[in-house]
């Protein structure tokens, strides 16, 4: 890879977890201080803030890996440091997909509009569940990862720069189907979160097409609370479905890379590519919550006035 390519890739990877922690952070910080002062935090902001605290570290993970890869690609020599890093990314990984599964079903229960008996029965006690819900993921996602581990003996990262070692490349070939089967085990189990959400989508769609023939039924043509809140919870969920979407692509591309000759440039390009998913969904989340867009335009208009202030 020539250094320009290097460097025009690394400055890109920065620049997204810059924003990614800018956004998250963001989120973490407008909820801790609400939760300080009001001395109790609500349901959706306590998943949030859970979710927001884990793409942190899922960022921090990936930029961490694209600088050991291109830096100092000699750590992977060694077993621990690799297990380390997976294990963090697989726990991070998981555990940021399980939480943004649990907003999307607690928007669709919050939201949609059914009578049945054990749909009510769900809506009225989620939120005693909520915390116990987040506890159970993080178990879950903590159980996935400890096993996982031990069999990473010869993860694709360990290749990318030791091409030259014949030892070591015969090694790598004779483990494709190892290695293949993990990585396709370790992200077909994000595919049911997944599909979670895209459920908790289609049934949103369900209630909005209900909610507005009964508008329609009645002969209004204004759009009432409850037409806003089915399309903004819509647009949270779809957003996460389409940049899980791009998330899983770009595992794939990294997968991929192991069979590729650039496969130091198909891991980088891999890893860019996830940086999108924890870094841009924050900036959609703010800006579908009034009280984080709310706190977002006061931190805005006040950086706006101390750099007029200051003749910028």
């Amino acid at each position: 890879m020539s250094d320009v390519v290097y460097h025009t890739l690394m400055i890109i990877a920065v620049g997204e977890f810059s924003v990614g922690i800018l956004g998250n952070a963001f989120i973490g910080l407008v909820n801790c201080m609400d939760w300080i002062k009001n001395k109790k935090i609500a349901s959706i902001d306590l998943i949030l803030t859970c979710l927001a605290i884990s793409r942190i570290f899922l960022l921090c993970i990936i930029l961490l890996d694209c600088f050991i890869l291109m830096l100092y690609p000699d750590v992977y020599a060694t077993g621990k440091q690799m297990r380390i890093i997976d294990f963090f990314w697989t726990l991070t990984n998981h555990l940021s997909v399980w939480f943004a599964t649990c907003l999307s079903i607690f928007y669709f229960l919050k939201i949609a509009n059914f009578f049945h008996p054990l749909f009510l029965w769900i809506k009225w006690r989620i939120d005693r569940v909520i915390p116990g819900i987040l506890l159970v993921c993080l178990a879950f996602s903590v159980f996935i990862s400890l096993p996982v581990t031990e069999n990473l003996n010869d993860d694709f990262r360990l290749c990318v720069k030791s091409k030259w070692k014949t030892n070591l490349t015969l090694r790598c070939r004779e483990n494709k189907a190892q290695y293949a089967s993990i990585k396709v085990y370790l992200n077909v189990l994000t595919l049911f979160p997944f599909s979670v959400s895209l459920i908790s989508f289609l049934l949103l769609i369900l209630s909005l097409w209900r909610h507005i023939r009964q508008m329609q039924l009645i002969a209004t043509g204004a759009r009432d609370p409850s037409t806003d809140a089915h399309m903004g919870a819509m647009k949270a969920v779809i957003s996460f479905l389409l940049l899980f979407i791009a998330y899983y692509l770009s595992f794939l591309i990294a997968t991929s890379s192991y069979f590729m000759p650039e496969t130091e440039l198909a891991v980088m390009i891999g890893e860019l590519i996830a940086l999108i998913y924890p870094s841009s969904h924050s900036f959609i989340l703010i800006l579908g919550n009034n009280k984080l867009r709310q706190a977002s335009l006061r931190v805005l208009h006040k950086v706006t006035h101390i750099l007029k202030k200051r003749n910028f």
